[in-house]
């Protein structure tokens, strides 16, 4: 599969993604919560930061729209009450599971069915 190929791939998948009732995310919102949803935490704004290589305040200012969004909540640690952690929502969970239906839809991750073709190419 070639860059453009890959890039259209994805772009079909974006394009349906907007097509759908749920919110039009950032780039950084979209790093935010997939993060947060494939990484084992715990997270927090400065994890987050750290893992983006993002600024904290970006990270934050993201975090309060998928906040509203309910996509995530933020809950102060019981240890240490100035740490705030990042968490899962079940309304998170439903909003990654339908983008996750929306990729699979469009077949193999592309980027992983190129390296299956490199490999039978080598074999």
């Amino acid at each position: 599969m070639t860059q453009s190929e890959v890039l259209l791939s994805w772009r079909d998948v974006m394009a349906d993604s907007v097509r759908t009732d749920g919110p039009d995310l950032s780039m950084r919102q979209w790093a935010i919560l997939l993060t947060v949803y494939l990484l084992p935490g715990p997270h927090t704004v400065r994890a987050l930061a750290r893992e983006l290589n993002v600024p904290k305040p970006a990270v934050s200012r993201a975090l309060d729209a998928l906040s509203i969004l309910g996509l995530v909540r933020r809950v102060r640690s019981d240890h240490d009450r100035r740490i705030v952690n990042v968490q899962k929502t079940p309304d998170g969970s439903l909003f990654i599971d339908e983008f996750e239906r929306i990729v699979m839809a469009h077949g193999e991750d592309p980027i992983r069915a190129e390296l299956d073709a490199a490999d039978l190419k080598i074999a």
